[in-house]
């Protein structure tokens, strides 16, 4: 029974689980994206997202209990330094996780793990688009027919003013004159 046992042991010793989350989590700190399995980028997710948590505030403390997780310097100054810089008004969520398909040999579901706020392309692609609602229920033929049909009347109805108005101004501004001689 596994009553309890609530993570994934990944079919390693403690050990092992261990070094290799570690690893893996230096890893998506220092190159932002990673491609992996979907059972490791999950476990990932539960190791990486309160390390970003406590690095928020950057305190000695916060420092070396990071450290003790991720034993490598490097990352630690990239953690503390340009990855919070990136997610510090954000109240959680800093990975994603995109399933990527099936491996070739053993037919393990893969996938990128990545820092939500790196995407470039994931960033210019959120802006809201503008919702369009469809308010009536006409087929787009006649709904294209009917505003053709509007169009050309518009500008011919346009042209007949602007006709009967110009010879009345041209005569209007000739009777002024002769009247003025």
């Amino acid at each position: 029974m596994r009553h309890g046992k609530k993570f994934n042991h990944l079919g390693r010793k403690a050990a092992h689980r261990k070094a290799m989350l570690s690893n893996m989590a230096t890893s998506l700190i220092l190159h932002k994206r990673i491609s992996t399995t979907l059972a490791k980028a999950k476990e990932l997710k539960k190791y990486v997202e309160p390390l970003v948590t406590r690095a928020k505030e950057d305190t000695t403390h916060n420092r070396r209990m990071a450290f003790s997780y991720l034993k490598n310097k490097e990352a630690i100054i990239e953690l503390f330094g340009e990855v919070i810089e990136k997610v510090a008004n954000r109240p959680g969520g800093y990975t994603r996780i995109i399933k990527t398909g099936f491996r070739l040999g053993d037919n393990a579901e893969m996938c990128i793990i990545e820092l939500v706020d790196f995407n470039e392309l994931m960033l210019k692609d959120s802006k809201p688009a503008k919702k369009t609602t469809r308010r009536s229920r006409r087929s787009s033929g006649a709904k294209k027919a009917e505003d053709t049909a509007a169009q050309d009347q518009a500008p011919a109805a346009e042209a007949k003013s602007e006709e009967t108005k110009a010879p009345e101004a041209s005569a209007d501004s000739n009777e002024g004159e002769t009247e003025e001689k």
